[in-house]
């Protein structure tokens, strides 16, 4: 198995691993490429299929009975990661290859990943992202690609973790995780005049469903990372945005008249924006109440916007690395550094 190593926070060691990008600099929209193949279906092996069956079924029985269900959607499988550089200066390039699955596709495999698939004890965890490289896992792992989004009000400066309810499918309900975060979805995602798909525009999708924040409002969006979830083998990619006209009372004003998907956040913590804050933040909490990737995250996003008040030299990071020194010894009780 290859080794990857975890993002690390103080004494946070999170399951999330940063595949590109150091949130120094940005990766231009226009240098990642996007390659769909829509006459292409991921092929499921047999086991999960049966799965994916069963997890149909049940959610019929469930909609039948007027109970709560899980409803199906178009995705897309990621089958494949490539990172480059551009020739002349040697900017990130990120390649992404997509074919078509589903919700119940992701289901089939998120859920199941240390069930048995015979009687000799083998998961697909063991099998895929233990035995060989999580990166190169086969497409039907990957039934799901995550934007998440750390967002920060410009005029009072906070930023924004949201708390997910427990109404959201999976093993991140009742965890902090990312301000807004959307799965890539062809029912969304595919532009209608053919042109490519583009994951800024699934990060306005997610600031809009989830924040209710709107195509009008003024945003500066930039795309940090890339970075793999190891515990439920899911990839995202994470942004950056700068609410530069929203302040935290009016968003929470604009909230109280609706959000689309107002269902999927219990409440949001408004957390000013500065390194040492947010890096308290994050480890005063338990660990066990984090998303694998949200740390990394916000820490991606912290960094760029120390990088930024330096005037876009990258030695922001090592400001951003001096607050973590301080925030983990006010959260041990040391005292300022």
């Amino acid at each position: 198995m290859a080794y990857l190593d975890r993002f690390t926070i103080g004494d946070l060691v999170t399951d999330c691993h940063i595949y590109e990008g150091d949130g120094t600099r940005p990766i231009k929209e226009e240098n990642v490429q996007i390659i769909y193949e829509p006459d292409r279906r991921v092929e499921l092996p047999p086991e999960v299929a049966r799965w994916r069956a069963e997890i149909e079924a049940r959610e019929a029985g469930l909609r039948a009975a007027g109970q709560p269900y899980r409803w199906n959607n178009p995705r897309f499988a990621l089958e494949r990661i490539i990172v480059g550089r551009t020739s002349e200066d040697e900017e990130p390039v990120v390649q992404l290859h997509l074919s078509n699955a589903d919700y119940y596709d992701f289901l089939a495999v998120t859920t199941n990943l240390d069930r048995p698939l015979d009687a000799s004890g083998v998961t697909l965890r063991s099998l895929h992202l233990e035995s060989d490289d999580p990166v190169d896992a086969p497409g039907f792992m990957s039934c799901s690609f995550g934007v998440n989004v750390a967002v920060e009000t410009g005029p009072d400066r906070k930023m924004i973790i949201s708390r997910r309810s427990s109404m959201v499918a999976g093993a991140n309900a009742l965890r902090w995780n990312s301000s807004a975060n959307e799965g890539l979805a062809r029912i969304h995602d595919l532009p209608e005049d053919g042109s490519p798909i583009s994951l800024h525009r699934v990060a306005r999708r997610a600031l809009k469903e989830e924040l209710a924040v709107q195509a009008g409002d003024d945003v500066s969006l930039e795309l940090l990372a890339f970075a793999l979830d190891l515990r439920n083998h899911q990839w995202a990619a994470y942004f950056r945005a700068v609410l530069t006209e929203l302040t935290e009372a009016q968003l929470r004003a604009r909230w109280s008249k609706g959000i689309e998907d107002k269902w999927e956040h219990e409440r949001y913590a408004f957390v000013p924006a500065t390194p040492d804050d947010v890096l308290e933040f994050i480890l005063s909490q338990p660990p066990e109440e984090w998303t694998p990737c949200a740390p990394s995250l916000f820490y991606l996003a912290l960094v760029r916007g120390a990088v930024l008040a330096r005037g876009g030299d990258p030695d922001g990071r090592l400001d951003v690395e001096a607050a973590e020194r301080r925030a983990l010894q006010r959260v041990r009780g040391v005292g300022a550094a």
